[in-house]
């Protein structure tokens, strides 16, 4: 089966192929197939090699790889390898509670690109600031809303472990926390908190 970026490079080829041809061959567009060729050249083939490339990019951005690809994310990358379980995304990454090719977009499921019109115009401006503007330094990026309890919800939501656990076995502190009343983050308020990274003791992954 053809992936994606073959996909997009057969779409482009067989559209410049076509163009050219009627470009050779005006006199084509006059009979009904000419027109139809036409179509497929002009609009038909550009748009599905658009769509095609479109998709691959956005699930490439999925990746940690990517989210870390930029310097000014680094910090947050080696905040998973500290060695300290009581910061939730260490823990989650070094436990393999989420697939650590997308843990970035996991937990980060309405950032930018993948959010509401708000969080697509929040994607623009980093990157008017990354290229034209003062990126900020580590240590001092923060969230524009306080983080959602459905992001960590989305897993734990409905398991036993979760359920049970001592601070949420009170139905009414559980509903609380299902219904964003109360932060998970009140609790587990350890993050990545890039800051003290200095003094940090980190795990090394197994080879």
């Amino acid at each position: 089966m053809l992936n994606t970026t073959t996909l997009e490079i057969l779409f482009i080829a067989l559209a410049i192929y076509l163009s050219h041809l009627l470009a050779l061959r005006p006199e084509l567009t006059r009979a009904r197939g000419g027109k139809i060729v036409g179509f497929l050249a002009l609009c038909v083939l550009p748009a599905a090699a658009s769509w095609t490339g479109f998709s691959e990019q956005m699930d490439r951005s999925k990746q940690t790889q990517f989210c870390l690809s930029c310097h000014i994310m680094s910090d947050h990358g080696r905040s998973l390898y500290r060695d300290d379980l009581s910061y939730l995304p260490a823990a989650h990454f070094q436990n393999n509670r989420i697939p650590r090719e997308v843990v970035c977009y996991t937990c980060h499921t309405t950032y930018t690109l993948y959010g509401p019109l708000q969080s697509k115009l929040e994607g623009l401006r980093h990157l008017y600031v990354q290229y034209l503007g003062t990126p900020p330094k580590p240590a001092e990026i923060k969230l524009y809303s306080p983080y959602n309890n459905r992001e960590c919800l989305h897993c734990h939501d409905g398991s036993r472990s979760f359920e049970e656990a001592s601070g949420h076995s009170d139905p009414d502190v559980l509903q609380q926390i299902k219904s964003n009343e109360v932060s998970c983050l009140a609790c587990h308020d350890q993050v990545h908190d890039v800051g003290s990274l200095a003094d940090a003791t980190f795990w090394k992954e197994p080879q």
